[in-house]
């Protein structure tokens, strides 16, 4: 089981998706979207460590946008120098899981609760962050359980 609560980030261009687990770490939970038009994500780190602070964090798992021809592009080099800003900003251990195909997922899954196409773009981020994060609680969940 994993100990103290984690967080799911789903980093974008536009939007931070922000989920957080339950405590003993089970379910994870859609928190909210931060919006940042991609400028200057002072304030996404700001924000983020208030969370971590105000909810016990003890760590964050970060979605990795990796090619699916394998090679590092320009999208994986850009959330890789945000970890590392996380890591200074929080003190927190940051855990890299693969995100693709998370916002198709969280998408399609919005189109069959029937959520309105002007309601999905505000919520998107934090659905695929809850994905993001749940698949690995699931992991380290399942990981622990094979002999």
């Amino acid at each position: 089981m994993v100990e103290g609560r984690s967080m799911g980030i789903d980093y974008g261009e536009r939007r931070v998706g922000i989920a957080l687990s339950d405590p003993l770490g089970i379910i994870a939970s859609g928190l909210e979207s931060i919006n940042w038009q991609g400028k200057d994500n002072t304030r996404v780190l700001e924000r983020i460590a208030e969370i971590c602070a105000e909810y016990d964090v003890r760590r964050i798992i970060l979605g990795l946008p990796r090619r699916t021809d394998g090679q590092v592009g320009t999208s994986e080099l850009i959330v890789r120098d945000f970890a590392d800003s996380l890591r200074s900003k929080t003190g927190l251990e940051v855990v890299f899981a693969d995100e693709r195909y998370t916002t198709v997922l969280a998408t399609r899954i919005m189109q069959e609760a029937n959520i309105k196409r002007e309601k999905r773009r505000s919520v998107v981020d934090q659905i695929a962050a809850e994905i993001i994060l749940q698949s690995w609680l699931d992991q380290q969940r399942n990981n622990r359980h094979e002999w």
